[in-house]
């Protein structure tokens, strides 16, 4: 399936980007009669055919569309501090859409050594990583968030919080209720402050470990949305 982001499509003739025409002409090597699909990164998707596959502005002709496609039905939200190596983060958020992700957090904690975000290029890879793995949704990524605006906004019943202090010693699986969203949130390298914990504890968040090994930050928020998915699979019901 040769699958295209088309997130402004609206009618039955659409004309490909000039990067996507690029690939879908130059490098798939596709011409006029072949069918493609696109995606508008909210369920759509959309089958073409090719009616002129020029390298620049390559147009289609839609003949079919679907709604709700590979739609999942839980809510799985990482809520991270980003690393001071961005190439860490880029490949957690790769990673993180190809497994299913809903929505990606960046929080803005005491002990972050990252100060500032490229969003563009985090969503571009995470376009990339959803036609690569054939998903209709694209997963929402929000900008730097102060960890203590994010705690004030959280609903508390399925927030949780990884740390490696003592008192985190109940999994997410102890809390996992099926049908509800869920949010994990994990800390910068340094880990979140004394004072961060308190916070979310105050904010009724509850602190959850994600087993016996002292993980990378990027590693901790990929461990937490696979075992997030791993959950609904489980529970899911039959």
């Amino acid at each position: 399936m040769h699958l295209f982001y088309t997130p402004d499509i609206n009618s039955e003739s659409y004309i490909l980007s000039e990067e996507e025409s690029k690939h879908c002409t130059r490098v798939l090597r596709l011409s006029d009669g072949d069918i493609v699909y696109l995606v508008d990164g909210i369920g759509g998707l959309y089958t073409a055919i090719i009616q002129d596959a020029h390298h620049k502005r390559c147009q289609l002709q839609v003949i079919d569309k679907q709604i709700e496609y590979g739609k999942l039905p839980y809510t799985t939200h990482i809520a991270v501090a980003p690393t001071k190596n961005m190439d860490r983060m880029e490949w957690f958020v790769e990673k993180a859409v190809e497994i299913g992700v809903s929505e990606i957090t960046f929080l803005l904690c005491e002990h972050s050594e990252r100060k500032n975000l490229r969003l563009d290029r985090l969503e571009k890879i995470a376009v990339s990583a959803m036609k690569q793995s054939q998903k209709g949704y694209l997963p929402l990524l929000n900008d730097l968030t102060p960890f203590h605006r994010f705690v004030q906004k959280s609903l508390p019943d399925c927030t949780f919080i990884a740390h490696l202090e003592e008192d985190a010693t109940k999994s997410v699986k102890d809390y996992y209720k099926f049908g509800k969203p869920h949010c994990i949130m994990i800390g910068p390298e340094g880990d979140f402050s004394a004072a961060e914990i308190a916070a979310a504890y105050e904010a009724g968040i509850k602190p959850v470990t994600l087993g016996q090994s002292r993980l990378r930050t990027e590693t901790a928020a990929l461990v937490a949305c696979h075992t997030l998915n791993v959950l609904h699979d489980i529970y899911a019901p039959l």
